[in-house]
């Protein structure tokens, strides 16, 4: 119980100080995600979204980082509550590729392209895994050796029945060189990646 309420006061940061430094929303967005369940990983994402909301085009890195918080938040609420949240992480993602595709090397074009996978289809959502291959294909390009952009190609490789080629872009997604100052993130998703190669071998 400390421990999860340790990382709730961390969390309470103003938006301005946010605003300041992305490295703060990168790590209370990987405390969040790998750190915390159930309702105090809903309410830490929550409370991330209010505190980037008012990330503007002007930086199209913390706006593609906007967009990842409300891709999250989404995922923890579920429900048709969260596709409000969807659909704003789309909006910055789309914004970020529109002006320069190559930010964060290409991560809102795998971002976009995971949730065109995990967003229902028409007529609940706008989720389209034709465009998730296209999007997801490209932000592997930008990034062609990164842990992220691998790790998502893999997943949606593993959905369509595609495991061979899924097991292929998880071994490189484990392979990743580590990222400075993601130390935490990068254990979150070694430990996804590990999960899903599990999955592969069963």
């Amino acid at each position: 119980m400390k421990t999860v309420a340790k990382i709730l006061i961390g969390l309470l940061l103003s938006a301005a100080a946010l605003a300041a430094d992305l490295g703060q929303v990168q790590q209370r967005w990987a405390e969040a995600q790998y750190q915390l369940q159930g309702d105090a990983k809903e309410a830490a994402f929550a409370q991330l979204v209010k505190d980037t909301d008012s990330a503007g085009a002007q930086d199209l890195a913390l706006l593609t980082w906007k967009g990842i918080v409300n891709s999250s938040y989404a995922g923890a609420k579920g429900g048709l509550g969260a596709l409000k949240y969807a659909k704003a992480a789309k909006a910055a993602f789309e914004a970020v590729i529109a002006k320069d595709a190559s930010t964060l090397n290409g991560s809102a074009l795998t971002s976009l392209g995971v949730l065109y996978h995990k967003v229902p289809g028409w007529p609940i959502g706008f989720g389209d895994d034709k465009k998730a291959a296209e999007l997801l294909k490209r932000g592997l390009a930008a990034n062609p050796d990164g842990i992220d952009s691998n790790y998502f190609y893999a997943e949606f490789l593993f959905d369509q029945g595609d495991k061979v080629a899924a097991r292929q872009h998880l071994l490189k997604a484990r392979s990743a060189a580590p990222r400075a100052g993601r130390e935490s993130a990068d254990r979150g998703r070694q430990g996804e990646i590990n999960a899903l190669l599990a999955k592969l071998e069963s």
